[in-house]
């Protein structure tokens, strides 16, 4: 003859046993609040994300030759700059950056270029660059300005750099920072110097 057997029925849990993980549950969540709070006001104080700065110390003039063409009115020039600047990160975590280059304008037009590779700056660093702009005579073959500065005695240039990266807050927050040179300066043609240099800088996040 079969029997049926019943299903048991669970015991409740002790009244002491449900407060004791009920407790357990609050204190799980009262650490990740506190840490979740932690991080928000680290993130908002002390790494707070800070503008990279880029600095041009000094621009020399390395070489300078030119001709004149009277007959057509023409000037043919051979400049080179040495830019020496400095990029400076403010930010307790390191800065990465990507390729960029230096610009050489004249007039507004860019007649020459030099590659920044890309690298990284540690916290609170400071990376030195030594750039070399060549002038690129073939670019200004169309310019008309050109023949009339250099009878002057005076040529207008500048110089332009853009360094775009990242900084990791804490490995969980990626910000993008942009950092701008740009100087304005000119050539004495007769006593090949650099004179009138201003520069102007700006950053954003």
């Amino acid at each position: 003859m079969d029997v049926e057997s019943s299903p048991s029925k669970r015991r409740p849990l002790p009244h002491h046993t449900r407060k004791r993980r009920r407790n357990i549950c609050f204190a799980v969540i009262a650490v990740i609040l506190a840490v979740v709070l932690l991080i928000v006001i680290l993130g908002l104080t002390v790494f707070k994300a800070k503008r990279a700065v880029t600095t041009v110390n000094s621009v020399a003039l390395k070489d300078f030759q030119f001709s004149l063409d009277i007959a057509r009115l023409r000037a043919y020039l051979n400049v080179t700059l040495d830019v020496n600047l400095s990029v400076k990160n403010p930010n307790k975590v390191g800065f990465k950056f990507t390729n960029s280059s230096a610009l050489l304008k004249y007039r507004g037009q860019v007649v020459g270029e030099a590659p920044i590779p890309a690298g990284k700056i540690s916290a609170d660093g400071t990376l030195p660059m030594n750039l070399t702009l060549t002038l690129l005579a073939d670019r200004l073959l169309s310019t008309s300005n050109v023949y009339s500065d250099v009878i002057s005695g005076t040529l207008p240039l500048s110089t332009y750099t853009r360094i775009s990266g990242k900084v990791y807050i804490m490995k969980l927050f990626k910000i993008h920072v942009v950092s701008y040179t740009s100087c304005d300066l000119t050539i004495d043609v007769m006593s090949r110097t650099v004179g009138n240099q201003t520069c102007h800088y700006k950053t954003k996040l």
